[in-house]
């Protein structure tokens, strides 16, 4: 990808995704206050937490759109970012469920590990091929409630993060609500 390539998807991206950086955190401090989603609050940790969980972002390019034009049908990239290196790292969440037990839960969330690794991989492939960007500037990263994933990246050059339920909640309770809530009360 050369500087031009990469100033033409920037400018793909912030007229698909016209929101400002501070736009964005008022959502996501929103999703905190009122918490209806658990992948979005696993969502807004990751974009509140960027800096520590993965150093190497810079910007927000994408949230929760398809980076292949108007083909949602191809799937959508929970966040794309641009890094200080100039290359672009693709991250998908998933809120897993490790606390629940059974036979069953264990399939789920096996079923749930795969399935993440295979959608930041896929993706990676259709957004190589669509805007034309070499692999090597395309990184990979996978952030979820399950510590188990960690090693499953190694293999596949695939950054891995996660945070315990537990943990997510006390983030949660524990964020200053009173900042968030004039911030999002000021937003509307």
């Amino acid at each position: 990808m050369t500087a031009n390539e990469l100033n033409k998807f920037v400018s793909y991206c912030r007229r698909i995704q016209p929101q400002t950086q501070e736009d964005i955190k008022k959502f996501f401090e929103g999703v905190i206050v009122f918490p209806y989603d658990k992948e979005l609050l696993l969502q807004a940790y990751l974009f509140l937490n960027i800096k520590e969980l993965f150093p190497s972002c810079a910007e927000l390019l994408l949230f929760e759109k398809s980076p292949i034009a108007d083909y949602t049908d191809l799937g959508k990239c929970d966040f794309v970012y641009l890094t200080f290196k100039g290359n672009l790292l693709l991250i998908e969440t998933k809120f897993i469920d490790t606390e629940a037990t059974g036979a069953t839960e264990r399939k789920r969330r096996n079923k749930h590990r795969n399935k993440v690794f295979e959608q930041v991989i896929t993706l990676k492939s259709r957004f190589s091929e669509y805007w034309d960007i070499r692999l090597e500037q395309l990184e990979c990263g996978v952030f979820t409630t399950d510590s188990e994933i960690a090693w499953r990246g190694n293999d596949m050059n695939v950054v891995t993060k996660s945070i315990c339920i537990n943990h997510l909640e006390q983030w949660r309770k524990s964020y200053n609500k009173t900042d968030a809530i004039s911030n999002v009360i000021k937003h509307y």
